[in-house]
Formats: C-alpha cells, sequence, structure tokens
C-alpha cells in the first residue's frame, strides 16, 4: 500500500499482524518486504541520494546553518541545478553574491510602486567601478533625472533637449498696472505668455476712477487653465484715497496701492497687477484701481517634440494721474518654466 497520498506511510495488512508458532508464508512476507523498499524509496535521503520529482512544500520555509563559502555558488548552502522560482517577495539578510547574469523581468506595465510603465533601478555606490546594463525593454526605464529652463523676457525657439522623454510647462501672463488717481489716464492690457498651444493671457487694462474694475488674464490650452485675480478698488479716508491693491498673480508679488502716491510696482515675473494710484484731497479724488493680475497655465506634454515657439508677456505700466491724482504701479512680467524629465 505504501504512501497514501497525503504523507502518512501505510504497511501492507496482508498476514499481519503475524501470530506467534504460526508458519510465516512467503507470499505476504515478500508484500510487506516490497512495500517497505517502495515506502524508502520514495523517502528523501539526508545523504543526497534521492532526486525530488515534485514541488515539496515547506511548511515555514528553509533554514541553514551550514558553514559554507557564501561568495561562491557551487559551495553554498543551497544549490539548485534548475533555479530558483520566488512567487513571494525575497528577503536577503546580507549580501547576495550572483554569479552569472540577473535579468530582471517586468510582466505587468511596471514595477510595484513604480510610474506606470516604467521600471525604476537604485544602484548603491560600491568599492571599484560597478557596472550596470540595463536589459532591452519593450517599455520604459525611468531615471530620476530632471533639468529646468526658465523664461523670463522676450521670445523664441525652446528645443527640447535630447534625450528628453516628457516636459512640463508652467506660464504666467503678464499683470496691468495700476489706475491712476485724481481721473487721469487708463493702463494698458499686459502681454500673454504662450507656448505652442499653452496661452497664459494678461491682465486688463485699468479705467480711469469709477468705471468698471479691470479683469484677470484667461488661460486655455493646458491641463490646468486659470483666471488670474483682478485689481482691488480704492479706499476713501481723510487724508485721501488709497488706490486699489494689484491682483495677485500666479507667483503673487501684486503691487500694493498708495495713499496720495504713486502705486507700487508689482513683482516682476510674478503677473501680478500694479497698485492703484492714490489722491490727495482736492479736485476728483477717486482712487485708480490695482491692475490685474496675468491668467496660469500649465500642462504635462508626452513625448514632446523637436521644438516650440515661445513668448513671455510683459507687464504694462500704469496709468498716468490725473488732478491731484498719482500715477498706478508697474504690472509684473510673466514667466515661463519649463521642467525637463528624462
Amino acid at each position: 500500500m505504501s504512501y497514501n497520498g497525503s504523507g502518512t506511510f501505510n504497511i501492507n495488512s496482508a498476514g499481519q499482524p503475524v501470530v506467534t508458532g504460526t508458519v510465516i508464508a512467503s507470499t505476504p512476507f515478500n508484500a510487506l518486504t516490497a512495500d517497505l523498499g517502495t515506502g524508502l524509496s520514495t523517502a528523501i535521503t539526508k545523504d543526497g541520494q534521492t532526486t525530488t520529482t515534485a514541488r515539496i512544500p515547506f511548511a515555514a520555509g528553509i533554514n541553514s546553518s551550514l558553514v559554507t563559502d557564501a561568495t561562491n555558488t557551487a559551495t553554498g548552502s543551497i544549490i539548485t541545478a534548475g533555479g530558483v522560482g520566488i512567487a513571494k517577495a525575497l528577503f536577503v539578510g546580507t549580501t547576495a553574491n550572483i554569479a552569472g547574469t540577473t535579468t530582471f523581468g517586468v510582466t505587468g506595465a511596471a514595477f510595484p510602486g513604480s510610474t506606470s510603465g516604467t521600471a525604476t533601478i537604485v544602484v548603491s555606490a560600491a568599492a571599484g567601478t560597478p557596472t550596470l546594463t540595463l536589459p532591452t525593454l519593450t517599455g520604459t526605464v525611468g531615471l530620476a533625472t530632471r533639468t529646468v529652463q526658465v523664461f523670463t523676457s522676450g521670445s523664441g525657439t525652446y528645443t527640447t533637449p535630447t534625450g528628453c522623454k516628457a516636459i512640463w510647462v508652467r506660464a504666467i501672463g503678464g499683470g496691468s498696472g495700476g489706475g491712476c488717481g485724481g481721473g487721469g489716464t487708463a493702463s494698458t492690457t499686459a502681454g500673454n505668455s504662450t507656448f505652442s498651444t499653452l496661452t497664459a493671457g494678461g491682465g486688463s487694462g485699468t479705467n480711469v476712477p469709477g468705471a468698471a474694475a479691470p479683469t484677470g488674464g484667461t488661460a486655455t490650452g493646458g491641463d490646468i487653465n486659470l483666471v488670474g485675480a483682478c485689481g482691488g478698488t480704492s479706499s476713501p479716508s481723510l487724508v485721501g484715497v488709497l488706490g486699489g491693491t494689484g491682483g495677485a498673480g500666479g507667483g503673487a508679488g501684486g503691487g500694493a496701492g498708495k495713499y496720495n502716491a504713486v502705486g507700487n510696482a508689482a513683482t516682476a515675473n510674478t503677473g501680478g497687477g500694479g497698485g492703484g494710484g492714490g489722491t490727495g484731497g482736492a479736485g476728483n479724488n477717486n482712487g485708480g484701481y490695482g491692475g490685474a493680475a496675468g491668467g496660469y497655465v500649465e500642462k504635462l506634454i508626452a513625448s514632446p517634440a523637436a521644438t516650440y515657439s515661445y513668448a513671455v508677456g510683459a507687464g504694462t505700466a500704469g496709468g498716468t494721474g490725473g488732478t491731484d491724482g498719482s500715477a498706478g504701479g508697474a504690472g509684473g512680467s510673466g514667466v515661463i518654466i519649463v521642467t525637463e524629465s528624462y
């Protein structure tokens, strides 16, 4: 009968148990010895004579306390002729010494925890000159390398660097100048910042006091398109009229309005609006609106083209002051930031 398929060895019961004083018959005795031989031949021998014919399910893994050469695969504690297949995570307590070529295979879209379609390999520093040979994959091997280009003025042609896999473009339009105090002339609309089909519009010009407030620049073409902030209104007081605060751009930086003085200019390359000019107590005592901020656009471009045209929106000057009024502060220029990934 031998093993029952569940690991239990069953003695052949023919002629068993034997009875004292009876003749030992050859048939049951030979059946017994043949059964014992089969059982022993099926067992794994401790001296390594046996080659298993099926996978052995160990309940709690394999522990080896043998004192062997851990740097040599021929004399190590565990030697396999056909390789080791590991269905779950592999834990190596100290150093893994591997002779021959090690192949990392990607069976899914990516290694767990990495960006979809990207295999990230980290190599620690080692003595000597370590060499990392990457296999040819159908997907992408992503190395965490980035560069940044910032355009603060003008226009031209952006050239995608060699080997760049994606670019992240962020742009802010120019901010308009602050309005005039005392009924002078209005400021004008600021310039647009553009990158290919992306547009971050400039803030609109501020009208003379008492007219409609300026509006922030719009944005189109991006994954994110945000309208710039409009400028603040003026605030009268006993000592004069405070010009409105300029709208904060994508980089903040709106100029502050002033009492009976020229409004503060917005910070360069923030797209903020200039501060409104203030007035004194005489004449047309309406303070100017704060300038409007430029719009904001951003977009991630995978597999970028070789070149793109770009232009950075300029800020505009503040409106000129009227009777007993001061000029508005200048609007901040826009900016374009391109982050490149390899």
